[in-house]
């Protein structure tokens, strides 16, 4: 099998093939840091974060960068408002993204650079841009010249002159062309400015990514990602300046993924449907977040609201059922069924692969590990010692660590299902002990018909989610 990635620089799916045979650079557009990060921001991280396991986990050596956003006209309209300095405002919001990250168990980045570390660095660009004919020079501001870049718009697939025409941007006589952008701005009174050949201002966005990629990953990386939100202007830009400056093609393979999308209706600040990070991890397991990222493909839109996170919940409890230790009294499971569990765990590691090997699949890589789930737990249910169960269990933690699923165990939900299940748990124990075998088997038929399973053992019955 060979993973196959789309590429939406070309449009398709193609073999995946690094620049340095078993290395993998790879680079993702983080946050711009002037508010709490929310889920939105969230899904990239998890979503890319998935693509780093399962390359590593098929052996690549992989250098992942990551960066902030630290200085931008957005963190410096918002320190002004609140009277703070905009680099102590990007640093607490850098520390409280960090957490986020760890409590969602995205693994550190290799390599996270910030902006401004990089201003040596983002004016030699510029310097070169200007040399090269690529940039150009107006009243303290640098601006790149996107009729240099003759194949400019290949990543969006838009022409300059279908961009000028649909173009909203406000019109800067100053400029050559009016989707000309800006590499470094000159600083207005009271900004947060570095000394340039220009004069005193800072970067442009676009700029700062390209550095950082450049400064940490070399003049070519292998994948570069972000949300389908960045392919234009910003990611379309990077590639502009930076192949105008190495003269070489810039990244072989652009991922985006899909945007989250409140109640249907996409996230934005705009219209103020966001919902922090933190605010969800108060109230659900970071697994819960990584399960509504990995049911789906990455490329498509997810949709985000209460029926999405409960079936997770319900998710998750499933995938935790299949932790659990055999019965007390297990004598060990018929043949049959060990063989059927054996075959199962052959058949989620050959499905779990073909599933990730395409363009990183996790909904199908994930439904396959329910099928060992489901076989566990029925082995289990037949008498399945420990020893039995081993196998199983270690490719099930093996696979779900390779899709960043932590899958603590952790102490009942309160919602009012669970309640319920626990009180018919009980009620059921009472029919049974006075030998109302009938009406005890109604309820474990409807509750499994609600999927909802019953192990009954002789230390008691338990339940879980199918």
């Amino acid at each position: 099998m060979t993973l196959k990635i789309y590429n939406t620089l070309t449009r398709d799916k193609s073999e995946f093939e690094p620049i340095e045979k078993g290395k993998v650079r790879m680079y993702v557009c983080g946050p711009t840091v002037y508010d709490n990060a929310h889920v939105g921001h969230a899904m990239s991280a998890l979503v890319f974060d998935v693509v780093r396991r399962y390359l590593t986990y098929n052996g690549y050596d992989v250098h992942y960068v990551m960066n902030f956003t630290d200085v931008d006209d957005k963190i410096i309209d918002r320190a002004r408002r609140l009277g703070v300095e905009p680099i102590d405002l990007a640093e607490k919001y850098i520390e409280e993204y960090k957490q986020n990250l760890q409590d969602l168990n995205v693994l550190p980045a290799t390599d996270h650079p910030r902006a401004t570390n990089e201003i040596d660095q983002i004016i030699g660009m510029v310097e070169k841009l200007i040399e090269k004919g690529a940039a150009y020079e107006v009243d303290g501001d640098v601006y790149f010249r996107v009729e240099s870049a003759k194949d400019y718009g290949k990543l969006s697939g838009r022409s300059l002159d279908e961009m000028n025409a649909g173009s909203r941007i406000r019109v800067d006589e100053r400029k050559e062309n009016p989707m000309d952008f800006a590499v470094w701005k000159s600083a207005k009174e009271g900004e947060i400015s570095w000394d340039s050949p220009w004069g005193p201002g800072r970067p442009g966005w676009h700029i700062e990514c390209s550095a950082m990629n450049l400064g940490h990953l070399g003049d070519q990386i292998d994948i570069h990602g972000g949300g389908n939100d960045l392919i234009f202007p910003h990611h379309e830009n990077e590639i502009a300046q930076s192949e105008a400056i190495t003269g070489k093609p810039f990244a072989r393979y652009w991922m985006h993924n899909g945007m989250l999308q409140l109640k249907g209706e996409k996230m934005s600040k705009s219209t103020g449907n966001l919902i922090p990070i933190g605010e969800f991890i108060e109230a659900h397991p970071g697994d819960v977040m990584r399960l509504m990222v990995i049911s789906s493909h990455y490329r498509s839109p997810l949709t985000f609201n209460s029926e999405v996170i409960e079936a997770n919940e319900r998710a998750l409890d499933r995938l935790l059922s299949a932790k659990k230790p055999a019965q007390a009294d297990a004598q060990g499971a018929p043949k049959e069924i060990l063989d059927q569990l054996a075959n199962q765990v052959e058949a989620t590691q050959q499905g779990f692969d073909e599933s990730m090997q395409e363009d990183f699949n996790t909904a199908g890589a994930l439904g396959t590990i329910f099928d060992l789930v489901r076989m566990i737990n029925q082995a289990r249910a037949k008498g399945a010692t420990d020893e039995e169960l081993s196998q199983a269990q270690q490719v099930f933690t093996t696979l779900t660590g390779v899709l960043g699923l932590e899958l603590k165990t952790r102490e009942k939900s309160a919602s009012n299902a669970d309640v319920f299940i626990d009180l018919l748990l009980d009620l059921r124990q009472e029919l049974r002990a006075l030998k109302n075998y009938a009406l005890s088997d109604q309820i474990r038929d409807q509750l499994a018909e609600l999927g909802v399973v019953i192990e009954d053992t002789a230390a008691g019955s338990t339940w879980h989610w199918e």
